[in-house]
């Protein structure tokens, strides 16, 4: 209530760093650097009497509060529309239409009833001909069934969720009692950028992600910006310094305009007419100015590696003449004189050199000791340091190329950042790289919100970022965990050959997960509650909200918490005058022994939850912060907090902590992303997905065979890590909700089907081989349930199509690739990970490039690129059989004296239904037309062979009576 604010949750006017007399709830401050919490008079702390004055709008009288009741206040239509906006929700849940969601849950009921019979059928009803033929056959149908299972019933509760932005600025960024001026109250924002290797993944890449999250539509002083550079590359930070000077003419450019998308390669790159719906007379000219100034960047950042290269020879040289002179001096010191001293090097190193005329920290280009990339020192260099509080204008006039009258010219704080790297130290690769961003981040800015990004995903949507704290802002909004934006791709080719978009994930599994406890975290496009990050417990929900009754083992009660979840308390700020408690100081302890030694690190956790609060309002209001309390300005960056930004970053600070254990991303698996995000599902967070028109990011991804094979290969080694650890599904505590524990236990268990789909792929050549099949006879109740399982699949097909929104031909394709992906990169993974658990042999895996093919005139001239990997082996050699197989069948049933076109129907249709499902992969090795990869002709070669030995079989079998007999 207004008027009403706990001295227990003061209003932040001011956070600065003191050394000197220090009130912490942390701790003294003779030990630790902590900060400061002023807190402005208010009706609860100001001494003096309080007397509310109401002026009368016609009169000009006034009334004291004892008068309140003789008071009539006029409201006008504005007032009125703004305080009904306020009012309103920032989310809704959108329905998915009824009928489609009954109809839905009855096909399923359906397809499981009719599994059922068909299993017990086929056990009851033996293949006495061919016993093991049927034992393989029931055995993978039953895996078959239990695997679908697990993956259908965690989408029986779909729902879409929408925001409102415009409820969103009425309530943080609209002038009222609590805020007169109309200044943002809306959290601040870090957004990671992470990059590991300057050649997979281009620097221009990296700088366009960079632009597009610079002009996002935020407020400009609550958004800073990390690149985290884990390869340390000289090349990586000059064009990210091109990138922050050319920002200075782009952010403003786009504000002015309203710019879509900010990424100037993909806006210069549409096909569309760029000036429809522009009104400004000055459009025309200055995009032509500011697009010929990206060209010029363009250039810039494509030479820099000569650039790198030419001035590193030049300093080099002068540094080896340099030591050849002082070898001199000393050889003719020594025959002169007689003196022993140290002999001087002849040959300096080839370092690697900045425009400044000193050495890169980094690694080089020549890699040597202390300057390798596992061997660096920490780096953090601010490119464009935080903006001030007010808005500042920019100028315009006629001589001016850019007419920026009128428009912000601030930018957001833009950090580059590259932690140390040692020998002898394990670094949990981006893992490792997210947690040292996450601690710097805390002592430069703090902001209780982290987006992080991959390099080569770019803001689409400008206002992305409003909507996804719609969701933290929100009634409850405390107890969201993370926002999950679907990934979009561009550059995928039009047919979707091996399903890269992976829609039935994005918009059929994540979200039908949405209904449940939330998505999964899958890498990228991320929003996250910092304090979550940081391991604590969500809020404890109030007693009469926590569901009960019969739905309670799929949404459990929430347990009380232990004295560890300080930072998820209602009541967390304390009065700065109030001694701090031995319970908390305990708390206080264990703070400390999770996140290190940095007394600004754990002093900023405080700060981070209550400025990632949402607002005081309606039944929340005992968690959430007084209004207003964020409109306040920061305190500039000091050198003592990069400092202590450095200091964090290096490779022993997270020795003897929680970093990677239970504190920040979870070491131990390739797939890091999806065990954060369980570990936080388990504690009892809740996540949401957000899904925007139009898409929030946009990123790239591998249109190449080999190259997405890999890729997935990386995804199920991953799960089969998952599976064998600790972070398994099925040990995962109480606060887990059943369908999604179910959900987590599918992420385990799916690598492993490759066994059984390789063993059914071969079947068919089998059964055509042989000459049996797998039932004794294709009678009524086999063909039945085949027929009822069949069609209830297809129809559950469309109904996802038509609540989910992707096409038929997207959910084809899926399914096509996952028998492709199952039958190579998921059976290798098993391999890898049971050799990992029992021999502890690690895995390694290369970045996938995000760099283009060498056909620039094609678009997607990688699809047609054929790189041979041993992963093809496995669906390549099922290709040849079945095709073989048919044929031989074919051939024996039309010569034999008594045809079994029963068992030929049946394994030719199942064997079909192979074929068919690798058609993309056949597609993919005949690659390009005239440009076919020699190892086809080879196997094309053992092909032909097969055939010609089996045209000899059927010769002799025609000379012996007509009787066709395999010899």
């Amino acid at each position: 209530m207004i008027g009403e604010t706990s001295s227990k949750n003061p209003r932040i006017s001011h956070v600065s760093i003191s050394n000197g007399d220090i009130c912490s709830d942390f701790g003294s401050s003779s030990d630790f650097a902590n900060y400061t919490v002023h807190v402005p008079p208010t009706p609860d702390n100001n001494p003096g009497p309080l007397h509310i004055a109401l002026q009368d709008i016609d009169t000009g009288s006034s009334y004291k509060d004892e008068d309140l009741d003789q008071t009539e206040l006029r409201i006008s239509e504005e007032e009125d529309a703004l305080l009904y906006k306020i009012s309103q929700p920032l989310t809704r849940v959108v329905k998915i239409s009824p009928i489609i969601m009954v109809l839905y849950r009855i096909l399923i009921f359906v397809r499981i009833v009719a599994l059922c019979f068909f299993l017990v059928w086929r056990v009851r009803n033996p293949n006495e001909k061919a016993i093991w033929l049927w034992g393989l056959s029931v055995v993978c149908e039953i895996w078959f069934a239990f695997s679908w299972l697990i993956d259908q019933i965690p989408r029986l509760y779909p729902v879409n969720h929408a925001t409102d932005t415009e409820a969103l600025k009425a309530r943080f960024e609209s002038p009222n009692r609590n805020n007169p001026t109309g200044k943002s109250d809306l959290p601040g924002i870090d957004v990671f950028v992470s990059t590991a290797d300057a050649e997979k993944e281009p620097p221009l890449v990296t700088a366009n992600t960079i632009l597009s999250i610079l002009a996002v539509d935020y407020p400009i002083e609550k958004l800073s910006c990390y690149l985290s550079d884990d390869g340390g590359s000289l090349l990586t930070f000059e064009a990210m310094a091109e990138a922050a000077s050319f920002a200075k003419i782009w952010v403003p450019f786009c504000r002015k305009h309203k710019i879509e998308p900010r990424n100037p390669e993909s806006y210069f790159g549409l096909k569309k007419d760029p000036y429809k719906g522009k009104v400004r007379h000055d459009f025309v000219r200055e995009r032509r100015y500011v697009k010929r100034g990206y060209e010029e960047f363009k250039v810039r950042v494509n030479a820099l590696s000569h650039s790198i290269r030419r001035r590193s020879d030049a300093f080099n040289s002068k540094e080896e003449i340099k030591a050849l002179e002082k070898w001199k001096n000393w050889k003719v010191k020594v025959e002169e004189d007689q003196v022993k001293e140290p002999r001087p090097a002849i040959v300096a190193p080839k370092a690697t050199w900045m425009s400044d005329g000193t050495h890169w920290p980094g690694t080089w280009t020549v890699p040597c000791q202390n300057h390798s990339r596992g061997d660096h020192a920490s780096i953090i260099q601010v490119l464009l340091y935080p903006p001030e509080d007010e808005p500042v204008n920019g100028r315009g006039g006629e001589g001016d190329a850019l007419d920026f009258e009128g428009v912000d010219i601030r930018l957001p704080m833009f950090v580059y950042v590259s932690r140390e790297k040692r020998p002898g130290y394990e670094h949990n690769k981006k893992a490792g790289a997210m947690n040292a961003l996450v601690r710097a981040s805390a002592i430069m800015s703090n902001g209780p919100f982290i987006l992080n990004l991959d390099c080569d995903h770019y803001v689409y949507n400008s206002i992305a970022f409003r909507d996804g704290i719609c969701f933290m802002m929100d009634q409850d909004g405390d107890r969201v965990c993370y926002v999950q934006f679907p990934q979009r791709f561009e550059g995928i080719d039009p047919s979707d050959r091996y399903a890269n978009r992976n829609t039935v994930f994005f918009d059929i599994n994540l979200r039908a997960l949405d209904g449940i406890q939330g998505p999964m975290y899958v890498g990228t496009g991320c929003l996250f509650r910092r304090t979550a990050l940081y391991g604590f417990d969500p809020p404890l929900v109030p007693v009469e909200t926590e569901p009960s009754g019969c739905c309670s083992c799929c949404f459990p009660q929430q347990r009380k918490r232990t004295p560890a979840t300080v930072a998820s308390e209602a009541a967390y700020y304390v009065d700065v005058d109030v001694e701090v408690e031995e319970e908390d100081q305990f708390d206080v302890d264990l703070i400390r022994k999770h996140f290190g030694s940095s007394s600004m690190l754990v002093s900023s956790v405080k700060v981070a939850e209550f400025q990632g609060k949402p607002l005081a309002m309606g039944h929340s209001s005992a968690r959430g912060r007084p209004p207003g309390s964020l409109t306040c300005g920061r305190e500039p960056l000091d050198p003592a907090a990069v400092s202590e930004a450095v200091n964090v970053i290096s490779c022993w600070y997270e020795d003897k902590t929680e970093w990677g254990i239970s504190v920040g991303w979870v070491y131990g698996s390739v797939t890091e992303d999806v065990v954060t995000g369980f570990r936080m599902h388990e504690k009892g967070w809740r996540s949401f997905y957000c899904v925007t028109e139009p898409d929030a990011f946009r990123g790239s991804a591998p249109i190449n065979l080999t190259d997405r094979l890999h890729q997935v290969l990386r995804w199920a080694t991953g799960s089969v890590e998952i599976f064998f650890s600790r972070n398994n599904a099925i040990l995962a505590g109480r606060k887990l909700k059943f369908l999604q524990r179910i959900s987590y236990l599918n992420v385990g268990i799916y690598p492993f089907t490759s066994i059984f789909i390789l063993t059914y792929c071969f079947l068919p050549p089998l059964s055509l081989f042989s000459g049996q099949f797998v039932v004794d006879s294709l009678n009524k109740w086999f063909l039945s349930y085949l027929l009822t399982i069949s069609l209830s699949l297809c129809g559950l097909a469309v109904l996802e199509v038509k609540w989910s929104g992707i096409s038929l031909e997207e959910w084809w394709r899926n399914e096509q690739f996952w028998l492709i992906g199952g039958t190579s990169a998921h059976l290798v993974a098993v391999l890898q990970g049971i050799l990992k658990v029992i021999a502890g042999i690690e895995i390694s895996f290369t970045l996938t490039s995000k760099s283009s093919g060498d056909d620039e005139d094609d678009e997607f001239a990688d699809l047609y690129l054929f790189k041979w990997t041993s992963l093809m082996i496995p669906p390549l050699t099922i290709i040849i059989l079945n095709i073989v197989a048919i044929l031989f069948a074919f051939c024996r049933t039309v010569f034999s004296d008594n045809p079994q076109w029963s068992n030929l129907v049946g394994g030719t249709f199942f064997a079909v239904w192979v074929l068919v499902h690798m058609y993309p992969f056949a597609k993919g090795l005949m690659g390009r037309r005239g440009r076919t990869p020699t190892i086809v002709y080879v196997w094309s070669g053992l092909i032909a062979i097969c055939f010609s030995l089996l045209y000899v079989t059927i010769k002799n079998s025609e000379l012996n009576g007509g009787s066709f007999q395999l010899t």
